[in-house]
């Protein structure tokens, strides 16, 4: 397969290293110690190939990024609603970056692996009647503010309703080629505004270069979400990560795909939700064909039988996102 080269340099590099043992949740892990640290406020608020990196870093580098919650540092855990009305929208989706990614070139592959995210202390959600899948099916707007639990790993949203912490970037992606200065509402090509709580602690998250040094961004964190983000918000909270940067060379992707260990995953965006599904089904299939030798009608097959479609986010105008899953279990026999 396309990514064995850098995953065994991936583990090499636990030993090379060094290693801190840390918690995480219920099980211990083993995170390598960064070998760049990149600050909250080393920040930007569009994608651009014209936006300049904040730091330049060699292939396989660890780094460690803070990102402010969605805002840009514009609320806390005492805001109020008028505090929201306030808020300068120029300043929304504050994100961390970008990186140079030294030896990135036009047409590479950029494999970005997440080794650990700790989430902060406290987050926040908005029902905004005129955004979200169901504007305008009530006018009142509700904000509400958390302080994260994180001893249970829990978000106490309301007397007796609990939400499991699972934190993840809402916004990850790299420069597209243009000199416009693009808002980073919709998700596109370059990854952006995917918004899909798959892309957790473990993930290993694949973006097409479009520019030399790839510029990589991070930000909009999100303390918990549901696939759709139907009403616009997830809980918004700041949050630190720690990646690995890595080239994939003589590889093509149109847009981001992602992996665990469990499952493969494509994903699609559109500006309906019948386009992204298509998009990220011919991607599975193109990926299955490719990776195990299939045909292409056994690989379309394949991902009726065993791929799983899912609705990432419907709420980011103009686009949504679809993402695939195909379990790699039933490829364990394959030779």
């Amino acid at each position: 397969m396309k990514v064995k080269t850098y995953q065994v340099f991936s583990l090499i590099l636990l030993f090379i290293l060094g290693c801190d043992r840390q918690e995480s949740g219920s099980r211990n892990k083993l995170v390598p110690k960064p070998d760049f640290i990149i600050s909250a406020d080393q920040t930007h608020d569009k994608f651009s190939r014209i936006i300049p990196p904040v730091i330049r870093v060699p292939i396989g580098s660890i780094i460690e990024a803070y990102t402010q919650e969605a805002t840009g540092g514009q609320l806390n855990v005492n805001s109020t609603l008028e505090d929201v009305k306030n808020l300068d929208f120029d300043k929304i989706h504050t994100l961390t970056g970008p990186i140079y990614i030294e030896g990135a070139e036009v047409g590479d592959v950029l494999a970005v692996e997440l080794l650990e995210i700790e989430v902060g202390d406290w987050g926040w959600t908005i029902m905004d009647p005129i955004r979200g899948f169901l504007k305008l099916e009530n006018t009142d707007p509700l904000f509400k503010t958390f302080e994260l639990d994180k001893k249970e790993n829990m978000i106490h949203f309301a007397e007796g309703i609990d939400i499991p912490i699972e934190p993840f970037a809402g916004v990850m992606g790299v420069a597209p080629n243009t000199d416009s200065l693009l808002n980073t509402i919709p998700p596109r090509a370059n990854g952006g505004n995917m918004d899909d709580p798959n892309l957790v602690e473990g993930t290993t998250v694949y973006f097409p270069v479009f520019v030399e040094g790839a510029l990589f961004s991070i930000g909009d964190p999100h303390a918990a979400q549901g696939l759709g983000e139907v009403c616009g918000t997830a809980v918004e909270a700041p949050m630190r990560f720690v990646f690995s940067v890595n080239i994939i060379k003589n590889w093509n992707i149109e847009e981001p795909q992602y992996e665990t260990d469990e499952y493969y995953a494509t994903t699609g965006f559109g500006i309906t939700t019948d386009e992204a599904a298509r998009k990220a089904t011919k991607y599975m299939a193109d990926y299955i064909g490719a990776t195990y030798g299939l045909t292409w009608k056994e690989s379309y097959m394949l991902c009726s039988l065993s791929g799983d479609l899912k609705i990432a986010e419907v709420v980011d105008a103009p686009n949504m996102l679809v993402t695939m899953h195909l379990p790699k279990s039933i490829f364990i026999n394959r030779k």
